[in-house]
């Protein structure tokens, strides 16, 4: 019997994660007996640092794998290497069997602008040039037929698995179902815009048609939810996200009395003004964000 722990949205770069942070995250997986850890994209910005992050656990005696989300995929050049990354730890339409009934099969992901508030595929792409990261990625075509590749790729693998009788955990970036999808209302509504870029309401569809897939784990959200079950099939979306983003921070901010209304995108400089403070409050309270952020698979 073993336990896998899955982590999303580390993003150990932006949260200015060093080897205090990492072996803190560790001694939080240690005291839950994790056997296996799958980093499922946006460890960190940059691919090398999601690399070294990865080596990290390793090298602490945790057997560590990783798919790719779009942070890493914007320094990594070319539909080649975002699909086919040549590392032996890295799973992208590969399975790895953890027993003999049971394998974790990883997939980057993407989108076909399903999520999107517009049927209109040149103002969705019109918008991700002017707002989104994801411009800078360099993928073969536009993003509903990268998608529909994919997708087709992965349908072989589930049939491979299917017929071998195999129980699948998956474990992606991006957003499998539109349930996990946040429509915002009044001064927010603008933010709407961007969920064209969350995921692929067509792989949650695809995944609703085999009934050995017994959890699919996921992130990019920046938003934690209960885990909801769909044609007995468990999805799980807990990421870590940005600092600014963390319910410690909430309470430090509010705690101290430092704003009236926490609003994370204009925490940034509110917290460099605390920066002392509030790096005293994530020494003790840091631990208490992990332990939210990972999703536990008994196999």
């Amino acid at each position: 019997m073993g336990k896998l722990a899955v982590i999303t949205d580390l993003h150990a770069d932006i949260n200015h994660f060093g080897d205090h942070e990492l072996a803190l995250l560790f001694s939080v997986l240690k005291e839950q007996k994790a056997t296996r850890l799958h980093f499922a994209g946006d460890t960190a910005n940059r691919i090398d640092r999601a690399l070294a992050v990865n080596h990290f656990f390793r090298h602490h005696g945790l057997p560590t794998t990783f798919n790719l989300g779009n942070h890493e995929m914007g320094t990594v050049k070319g539909e080649q290497m975002i699909e086919h990354y040549p590392d032996s730890h890295f799973l992208n339409l590969r399975y790895l069997p953890l027993n003999q009934k049971t394998v974790l099969l990883g997939l980057n992901g993407w989108y076909d602008y399903s999520f999107s508030e517009s049927n209109d595929p040149q103002k969705n792409r019109s918008i991700k040039n002017i707002y989104w990261f994801d411009r800078v990625i360099e993928r073969f075509a536009d993003d509903p037929t990268v998608m529909q590749e994919i997708l087709r790729q992965l349908q072989d693998v589930l049939d491979e698995l299917a017929r071998k009788n195999y129980q699948v955990i998956l474990v992606t970036h991006f957003v499998p179902k539109t349930e996990f999808i946040v429509r915002l209302n009044g001064d927010y509504k603008i933010w709407n815009k961007l969920n064209a870029f969350l995921g692929s309401q067509s792989l949650g569809n695809l995944l609703d048609r085999y009934d050995n897939i017994r959890q699919v784990v996921f992130g990019h959200t920046h938003r934690r939810f209960d885990d909801q079950t769909f044609y007995g099939t468990i999805y799980s979306c807990r990421p870590l996200g940005y600092y600014y983003e963390w319910k410690i921070t909430r309470d430090f901010v509010l705690d101290n009395q430092l704003a009236e209304i926490y609003l994370p995108m204009k925490m940034r400089s509110l917290l460099k003004k605390h920066q002392a403070a509030f790096t005293e409050y994530k020494k003790i309270h840091l631990i208490e964000e992990f332990q939210q952020a990972i999703t536990w698979i008994s196999y």
